[in-house]
């Protein structure tokens, strides 16, 4: 809620700000030791409440999405086009940057692990969210946000954005109509 600029790597999955309800469902789903099934509506409405965010004009969303996480489905063709369509769709807003980074593109850096920067209004608000298979990871010293600021710049340069980006998601999502994906 501090933090004026969210800048969010996600390589295997769509990142929660921009799921669907039906694939934030099912990425709940695959969480039994953590989420019991009846919890998992509540999970999914808290997620959807908070991408009203995207919408408030003082906020900023960066988000670099690989291939792979693109064509990971956990569900029909159907929820993928529809997630991709969404997607496509929220890249357009003026304080949202969407960057893919195609499977094919020479690498300048590894692809790991879901993190998040959370840039605040102050400094002190400033802080990296790493999510790890048993826990989430808060990152607040700043040598260690600055080793994720240089992450996110290499992996940037793998990015595709802009109408380059809508245009590459569009193509799976075709491919999926077509039933090829």
């Amino acid at each position: 809620s501090r933090a004026r600029l969210l800048s969010t790597f996600q390589p295997s999955l769509v990142p929660g700000m921009l799921q669907t309800a039906e694939y934030a469902r099912r990425v709940f789903s695959f969480l039994p030791a953590t989420l019991a099934e009846s919890d998992i509506p509540a999970a999914v409405a808290g997620r959807l409440n908070r991408q009203l965010a995207l919408y408030e004009t003082d906020r900023y969303f960066s988000f670099l999405i690989t291939e792979g996480a693109l064509r990971w489905r956990p569900g029909p063709a159907e929820l993928m086009v529809a997630q991709m369509d969404r997607i496509v769709s929220v890249s357009t807003l003026d304080n949202v940057s969407l960057g893919v980074i195609p499977l094919g593109v020479p690498a300048v850096t590894m692809l790991t692990h879901t993190f998040v920067i959370y840039d605040g209004w102050d400094e002190q608000d400033t802080l990296v969210e790493v999510d790890t298979i048993h826990a989430q990871l808060l990152i607040k010293h700043p040598a260690d946000v600055a080793l994720y600021r240089q992450r996110w710049e290499r992996l940037t340069q793998m990015a595709i954005f802009g109408e380059k980006a809508r245009a590459f998601i569009s193509g799976l999502s075709a491919g999926l109509r077509g039933g090829s994906g």
